[in-house]
């Protein structure tokens, strides 16, 4: 059994804005803190959790670049918080839970993986594959949030408001 957690891989969540007042937002990378990933080589097996409350701003985007002088170390804790409580109500749902049906490897060294991931209270089947980078596998794939029951961030009467969609990036 390997493990994988905040010490030793890195999981992020990319949000990006939308709405009539875009111009004055941030699209947002947002790292997950808290999380483990166990995969069993002998069955193939893969199961992870995330801590929902362990989200935190990692950086404003600008042009798909970081973006870090954008947002004041406060704007970014009042952000997270607005997470958690608004968006993940992670008091409520404190976390998400993925278990794997199918761990195929492919002939380019990536995985395809197939699985179930309960969110928000809320349980959807999910296909992704990973990519072989630098000796690790990077996971990259779109959520949509109002699938798993999650309302997007709005704010200003709907102005300003992050897309549905948002992207999920595992690097173990």
């Amino acid at each position: 059994m390997t493990t994988f957690d905040q010490n030793n891989a890195e999981c992020f969540v990319f949000t990006f804005k939308d709405g009539l007042l875009s111009s004055i937002a941030h699209d947002l990378r947002i790292k997950v803190t808290r999380f483990s990933i166990q995969l069993d080589e002998t069955s193939g097996a893969l199961s992870a959790t995330f801590d929902t409350g362990s989200l935190r701003v990692d950086t404003p985007m600008k042009d798909g670049s970081d973006n870090p002088s954008a947002l004041s170390d406060g704007d970014k804790e009042k952000i997270a918080g607005q997470i958690r409580d608004d968006v993940l109500h992670s008091a409520k749902h404190p976390e998400a839970r993925f278990q794997s049906r199918s761990v195929q490897k492919q002939a380019d060294g990536g995985y395809a993986i197939e699985g179930d991931l309960t969110l928000h209270g809320t349980t959807r089947a999910i296909s992704a594959r990973t990519a072989a980078s630098g000796g690790k596998q990077q996971l990259d794939f779109t959520l949509h949030q109002p699938d798993f029951g999650i309302t997007p961030f709005k704010a200003m009467m709907g102005t300003l408001k992050i897309r549905p969609d948002v992207k999920i990036r595992v690097v173990a």
